[in-house]
């Protein structure tokens, strides 16, 4: 039998980061690394509605490295280097990426209101929950060793959302809904 998933410790309105610290269940950290949990479980069900192997391996690659992340918010600053690494090539890898994608896009000119398949939706979800995931680690940075690698990850993540959303309508014959002012 393995460990039980029930502590009861978290019963009056706590938990404890690794390292020992313990801190309110509505502090910014378990709120930064709770939307990053947030964030990965949209990408989950994003690589479900997937049938491309290549892309779910890309995307199993960044769930991979948000549980990193997770696991570095929701650590003393004592504690990081026994923490496992976020990777250092992925930002520069969607960069690449999102070159990659914005060859074969047609120049954007106006923003793009989501939808117009379930699957581009739910590419869209998955922006916006990283960029509110970035928001919270921000709001917590002054409790984190160094947050700069983990911002930088999440801002160009967001964006590497929003050129796949965009690959995805042109891959499942969808026109993109332009936005006009007037």
């Amino acid at each position: 039998m393995g460990f039980k998933i029930y502590t009861k410790k978290g019963d009056k309105g706590f938990t404890a980061l690794f390292g020992g610290s313990k801190v309110e269940k509505d502090d910014i950290r378990v709120e930064a690394y709770g939307t990053v949990d947030e964030l990965n479980a949209h990408i989950g069900l994003l690589a479900d509605k997937l049938d491309s192997d290549l892309l779910k391996a890309d995307l199993s690659r960044i769930q991979y490295n948000l549980f990193n992340v997770g696991s570095h918010l929701a650590s003393t600053p004592e504690m990081s280097d026994q923490l496992p690494p976020i990777e250092k090539n992925l930002v520069s890898w969607m960069e690449q990426e999102m070159d990659k994608m914005d060859e074969s896009l047609p120049d954007l000119k106006n923003f793009i209101l989501p939808g117009g398949h379930p699957v581009v939706s739910q590419c869209h979800i998955v922006r916006t929950v990283c960029r509110r995931a970035e928001r919270r680690v921000i709001s917590a940075k002054e409790s984190l060793s160094d947050p700069s690698d983990i911002i930088q990850m999440l801002n160009r993540l967001s964006d590497y959302f929003f050129m796949l959303s965009r690959r995805l309508s042109q891959e499942y014959g969808v026109d993109e809904k332009l936005w006009k002012s007037k």
